[in-house]
């Protein structure tokens, strides 16, 4: 990977002055006017009605309907106006918005050799205050008491329950087809750590498969959850949430990856 070019798209649903000098590609989503410089996601094939519950998935599906060439051997991926690939080098070093570009990912890294896919360093669910746990996760306190004493059992399935819905998740597995669906739904269970943010670094001919089995399945989802029942904040985005974590499970189940720092810039 690290001889070829490297694209990032970096979504946002505010003009960021501060990001537009750098080499970022900025995709716009969202009801605000953006400069034609930012690559718009509202015409063509796109879903840019769904975009309050879809979040900056909204430009990932316009991509890959409307720029993604499948031949194109250079890596393409994404990042969010307020989350950011950074150098390996960059690492422990101080990161703000006035020196964001000295550490923001420009090219792949010699470390990429030999791997398919890249996706952003993984984040513990399991560190969580009991009485937290109590106020938001009791529903499945009273199915199994001993997850409050035990971080192991604080899984990623608890965490969904907690925050976007209890039972969501599982519903929305059920929509998976066969061949992800149990090991999936082992995944959410076994596993108190995750890759988040819908950031992920590849070449589009992976990106492809990737698009053509989330974006199915979160069709089927819409049946069941459909749009305008989602409203409150922890379900609102629930279609982003629903990729998020499947994001983590997909590109290890089918690529090589290697996971990569990032970086937090309130902006």
């Amino acid at each position: 990977m690290s001889s070829i070019k490297l694209n990032i798209y970096c979504v946002t649903n505010k003009v960021v002055p501060n990001l537009e000098n750098t080499n970022l590609k900025l995709a716009a989503v969202g009801k605000n006017k953006f400069p034609e410089s930012y690559l718009q996601s509202n015409f063509r094939d796109n879903i840019f009605y769904k975009e309050k519950h879809y979040s900056e998935l909204t430009f990932h599906y316009w991509y890959w309907k409307n720029m993604m060439n499948i031949s194109d051997n250079d890596c393409n991926g994404f990042s969010q106006r307020r989350r950011h690939w950074i150098k390996n080098s960059s690492v422990n070093k101080p990161i703000d918005i006035n020196n964001l570009d000295e550490h923001i990912l420009k090219e792949p890294e010699n470390d990429w050799n030999n791997f398919d896919s890249i996706i952003c360093k993984s984040i513990y669910v399991n560190k969580v205050k009991k009485i937290k746990i109590l106020k938001r996760g009791w529903k499945s306190l009273f199915k199994n008491p001993s997850i409050l004493f035990d971080e192991k059992k604080q899984n990623l399935l608890l965490h969904f329950d907690m925050h976007h819905g209890y039972g969501n998740l599982k519903k929305a597995i059920e929509q998976m087809e066969k061949e992800d669906r149990s090991d999936f739904y082992d995944f959410v269970n076994s596993n108190t750590k995750f890759n988040p943010h819908i950031m992920y670094i590849s070449k589009n001919i992976i990106l492809d498969k990737w698009f053509i089995f989330l974006f199915s399945w979160l069709s089927r989802c819409e049946k069941i959850f459909g749009l305008n029942k989602m409203t409150s904040y922890d379900t609102g985005r629930l279609y982003a949430y629903l990729a998020e974590r499947y994001a983590s499970f997909w590109f290890k189940k089918y690529t090589k990856y290697k996971e990569h720092p990032w970086t937090f810039i309130d902006i």
